[in-house]
This record gives C-alpha cells, sequence and structure tokens, in this order.
C-alpha cells in the first residue's frame, strides 16, 4: 500500500446535503460515469456558506433533476474519507459529512431538466430496489436498508462508509 497517500494533509471537511426519493419500489438517482464507467448516487451536492442543510438539498435537486422537491424527514448522516475507502487513490484527501433526507418530487413531470449537473453526471434513473444491486451505487453500504420499498437506517449516524 502506498503509505505517501496518508502524508499529504487533508482539505477541510465538506458538507453536503442529499435526497433519498423512493416512489413504487423505486429510488431516484443521479446517473454519472467516469473513466471506471457508469455508477449511480443520490442526489444532492454541497452546502453552500450561509445555507442550511435543507436548502442545500432543495437546490441541489433542482440544479441536478430540474424540479423542486419537498423535505420530508431527516434520515442519516454519512461520512466518507476517502483514504479508508476504495477510491483512496483519487480521494486520499477527501472528507465528507453527508446529511441525507426523504424527500418527494411537486413537480414529476418536470424531472430531468437540471440545469447546473455535476461535470460527471449523464442524467437521472429510477432504479427498482429490486435489482439496485445489479449496477455500482453509492454509498454501496445502505443498500441493506432499504426493506419492503422502504429505507430504516439502524441509527441516524452511519459513519465512514461508502
Amino acid at each position: 500500500m502506498d503509505r505517501s497517500l496518508y502524508t499529504l494533509p487533508m482539505k477541510p471537511v465538506r458538507t453536503a446535503a442529499r435526497a433519498l426519493i423512493l416512489k413504487e419500489r423505486k429510488l431516484l438517482t443521479i446517473k454519472m460515469r467516469d473513466d471506471r464507467g457508469v455508477f449511480y448516487i443520490l442526489p444532492g451536492g454541497g452546502q453552500r456558506a450561509g445555507e442550511t442543510l435543507e436548502e442545500a438539498v432543495q437546490r441541489e435537486c433542482l440544479e441536478e433533476l430540474g424540479t423542486p422537491v419537498a423535505v420530508k424527514d431527516f434520515l442519516y448522516i454519512r461520512e466518507y474519507i476517502g483514504k479508508n475507502h476504495g477510491f483512496a487513490y483519487i480521494h486520499s484527501r477527501f472528507h465528507q459529512l453527508e446529511a441525507v433526507f426523504s424527500c418527494e418530487l411537486l413537480h414529476p413531470h418536470a424531472l430531468g431538466g437540471g440545469y447546473e449537473t455535476d461535470k460527471k453526471q449523464i442524467g437521472w434513473a429510477w432504479l427498482p430496489l429490486d435489482r439496485i444491486r445489479d449496477v455500482s451505487f453509492y454509498p454501496t453500504a445502505i443498500l441493506t436498508y432499504f426493506r419492503n420499498g422502504t429505507f430504516v437506517p439502524p441509527s441516524s449516524y452511519l459513519g465512514d462508509i461508502n
């Protein structure tokens, strides 16, 4: 293992907010592509200074999905400390704290007209919960918390997971 990854100073911790949107046993995801291929993540992203986490998830969903969301319930906090996971070679100095909220689409028919998508974003997708293990979805660790079309985390703090 290359120990030089651990000698670089860490960047400041980034805070982010993400939306978990379920409908008819499907999860709404952002479809991404990089040099490793296609993968899926929850909608959302970095919090701006002066913005609440709820405001951040609303803004990010509007930017990425093109439709507003209603924030329902806080679900969990997840940390991602890049040097501890499989992408350490590119995330060795990255540490993110994510608050994840249950959300609902206010205008589902407008889905897909995002005006400020992420660099690697190539679209969005409703992933059937019974098939989600067939694709690359992150954080993989939360897949065990989907039960009967709902999401039930064991705690509000999931720790450093990917």
